[in-house]
């Protein structure tokens, strides 16, 4: 035998072996993707595409509406999402700004949530990495909301591109939700029964990582104003009057001498809203605006606890608790782990954005003013992180109603700078251009494919539908919100009509 030839033949043999390994490994690394995501991923993937929806997310960035006057933003949105093939339902649930986009028909029904409304006094110009606002006590987005219904409408449109190309059946949502950050719109919208017979609703969030997470997190929350009437009077002999503004200043000196025996998760906020106009004149009218936030157990006998505080204050000052006027009222999140799972599959097939040297560079200085580590913008995505985890308390979103009435799972996108903080100018200087372009965009490939996903694989519906009806059984649902309750729909009315003019004209300039 020639040596040489066995060898060779050898190595040939060992070559297929090798070879026909690497292919199965790599089949198992990386699973195939089904025809109708590939036509989702390859429709997003598009230059013209992402460019689309980053203007779209761009111009409710130099909107800035706050809550409950989102009306250029929310137009803008629902607009889009009508031209592409989708009926719109605006003004839902008693709010202006509030619409529901539907396309398709039949089961499953699957929602997609999104919001857009800023935050008051942090302007700030985009990809500036040093406090320098657009005009100065504005608001901005600070939170990235202009991102987030935008990803929202192009997941949604992204669906209904492979529904159209394969004609399988299910019906897509899209819940555009004003009022986010003040808690507003979700628990009214549930009340209206928006969500009653969806299968199943996708949240998201503007992130600096990419991730997702099941199980109960954050806080429920009442949030409530205050308003005393008392009898005017002049400054100089007020013994004939009864200042609203003592009723106020003694709540609150009540409220905080309750700190001390409330329960460690418990979180208190408020702010005084009217307390008069001149100091030689005792204020007849005085209101304080309250969060009261604890876990779904606890937080009703705290608002109780708040309410007395408030009764008292009246009865120690002679003055009238005028009003209490619940303005929402909401339970904690409860993250679905069947959905979540499906949502961790697909961040892991997308993937974190490739950024490039500028948007590094831009993320550093950042970084850098902030006094935060010099690491630029993330490059790996997260893990699923179950957060049931011992409750210590903790931020709040409406968001968390829907999860009450449907298993509701939340994808965090990227496109915010590590190290930048929410609700601050920071993050403003964030959420417009590349970066958030590009975390959008990953957001939204998520979410289609999670829709396609659930649309097209029974077995992982009902898997959800499962875990979500033990949940409900163990914690079934009540609304929080008082039967008189109303969607506040004056709320910054004022503040809007004062700033969008100033923020039109500097946005106008060259």
């Amino acid at each position: 035998m020639n040596i040489g030839s066995f060898r060779g033949k050898s190595a040939i043999r060992v070559g297929i072996v090798l070879a026909v390994f690497s292919l199965q490994f790599s089949a198992f690394a990386a699973p195939k993707v089904r025809k109708e995501k590939k036509l989702i991923l390859n429709w997003l993937s598009q230059s013209e595409v992402v460019e689309k929806f980053g203007k779209i997310s761009d111009s409710i960035w130099e909107y800035a509406e706050l809550g409950m006057q989102e009306f250029k933003s929310s137009k803008l949105l629902a607009d889009t999402l009508e031209e592409a093939g989708f009926t719109v339902e605006r003004e839902m649930a008693g709010m202006p700004t509030c619409f529901v986009a539907t396309y398709g028909s039949g089961r499953p029904v699957i929602g997609i949530l999104g919001e857009f409304d800023a935050l008051p006094m942090i302007s700030q110009k985009g990809r500036t990495p040093k406090q320098d606002p657009v005009v100065k006590g504005a608001p901005g987005h600070g939170c990235g909301h202009n991102t987030m219904c935008t990803a929202a409408t192009a997941a949604a449109i992204a669906v209904k591109q492979a529904m159209d190309e394969f004609g399988f059946q299910g019906t897509i949502k899209v819940f555009g939700s004003p009022a986010e950050e003040t808690l507003i719109s979700r628990p009214y919208m549930v009340r209206a029964g928006l969500f009653e017979g969806v299968d199943a609703v996708i949240d998201n969030h503007s992130s600096s990582g990419f991730s997702t997470g099941y199980g109960v997190s954050g806080n429920a929350m009442f949030s409530t104003v205050f308003s005393f009437k008392g009898k005017t009077a002049h400054g100089a002999s007020p013994w004939g009057g009864r200042s609203a503004l003592d009723a106020v200043d003694l709540m609150n000196v009540a409220t905080n001498y309750l700190r001390e025996h409330l329960f460690y998760t418990h979180r208190l906020h408020y702010v005084i809203t009217e307390g008069g106009e001149a100091p030689n004149v005792v204020p007849d009218h005085a209101s304080v605006w309250y969060y009261i936030r604890n876990s779904n157990e606890r937080v009703e006998e705290m608002y109780q606890r708040v309410i007395n505080c408030a009764k008292a204050a009246a009865l120690a000052t002679d003055t009238e608790l005028e009003k209490i006027h619940c303005l929402s009222a909401i339970h904690q999140r409860n993250g679905n782990k069947a959905i979540a799972e499906i949502i961790q599959a697909n961040i892991d097939m997308v993937g974190m954005p490739e950024w490039n040297e500028e948007e590094h560079a831009f993320a550093k200085a950042l970084q850098k003013e902030l006094g935060k580590p010099e690491e630029g913008m993330p490059t790996e995505v997260g893990k699923l992180e179950h957060r049931e985890k011992t409750f210590v308390g903790g931020g709040s979103s409406d968001a968390a109603e829907v999860s009450c009435v449907c298993p509701t799972a939340s994808v965090r996108f990227p496109g915010s700078v590590p190290g930048s903080i929410g609700h601050h100018w920071s993050l403003v200087a964030c959420t417009k251009g590349s970066t958030a372009w590009k975390g959008l965009n990953a957001g939204a490939k998520v979410m289609a494919a999670t829709a396609v996903d659930l649309m097209l694989d029974a077995k992982a519906m009902e898997k959800a539908r499962t875990e979500f009806a033990a949940y409900s059984e163990k914690s079934p649902y009540k609304s929080f919100l008082p039967e008189d309750a109303e969607p506040p729909v004056e709320l910054n009315r004022d503040l809007m009509e004062r700033w969008l003019p100033l923020l039109e004209k500097a946005q106008s300039r060259p």
